[in-house]
């Protein structure tokens, strides 16, 4: 990317259809994909109930996300990034959530979810591109979370189950003026544009999976990373690379 496009950054947000989707995991390795390319990319937890964002870090986790929306409002952005170590030319920093329930309830009024939406704001300032991490459209901070994005990927099991998911957050985006622009099917292809495989590296010490590999998976998330984005990106000769061509999905 020149320096000229890293000061324009592209918020997508991730929103899972139903609960254990694979939301988390999926914009672990796709922001694990566009830091491969040499990206800044900022990943901010909205999914405060299940907390899963901080299973893929190490190191401290405070102040997290919900203290940077209520108690900690006037802190700066970095004091709540943990930088996640992926060895590639690019960079990935999480803020995730890591909070006792008294604090969750209070992250998820109104007034913390304008904070959400502000913070958001402030990394897109810094990074090249900020993922979201958005539970089923349920709470104030998922609806913050869907309305500050530039584009929404939702993120479904590839199944019969999951396509009615699909279906209900289609009426939940809309009910709050949002729309989908990419739908991402897990493991398995019954619905979406685009569809992820399973994985034997289910782990979290596992992830980001993609990074180094080939096969189904890796390729998957590449093509997932570049439709998210909005950008076609075209590799050399016939080597998909990262972030390679993905033709008609790009602009949806």
């Amino acid at each position: 990317m020149s320096d000229t496009d890293r000061g324009t950054a592209s918020v997508v947000a991730f929103a899972g259809a139903t609960g254990g989707a694979g939301t988390t995991r999926t914009v672990v390795e796709v922001a694990a994909a566009l830091a491969a390319d040499g990206r800044e990319v900022c990943v901010v937890d909205a999914a405060y109930a299940t907390q899963g964002l901080g299973e893929y870090l190490d190191g401290r986790l405070a102040p997290d996300v919900t203290a940077l929306v209520t108690d900690e409002r006037d802190a700066d952005l970095g004091a709540g990034l943990v930088e996640m170590d992926l060895g590639v030319s690019g960079r990935v920093a999480a803020a995730p959530a890591n909070a006792p329930f008294e604090r969750l309830a209070r992250a998820k009024t109104v007034e913390a979810a304008e904070a959400l939406e502000a913070r958001i704001e402030t990394a897109a300032a810094r990074f090249d591109h900020v993922l979201l991490d958005v539970p089923p459209i349920a709470a104030n901070q998922a609806v913050a979370a869907v309305n500050a994005a530039d584009r929404i990927a939702v993120v479904a099991p590839g199944s019969d189950r999951g396509t009615e998911a699909v279906q209900r957050t289609h009426e939940r985006l809309a009910d709050v003026g949002a729309e989908a622009s990419l739908v991402v099917a897990v493991r398995g292809d019954g619905v979406g544009d685009l569809s992820i495989p399973a994985t034997k590296a289910t782990d979290a010490a596992a992830a980001p999976a993609c990074l180094g590999a080939t096969g189904a998976f890796a390729t998957a998330i590449e093509r997932v990373a570049a439709a998210a984005v909005g950008e076609e990106i075209v590799v050399p000769e016939a080597d998909s690379g990262f972030l390679g061509t993905v033709g008609e999905y790009v602009g949806r």
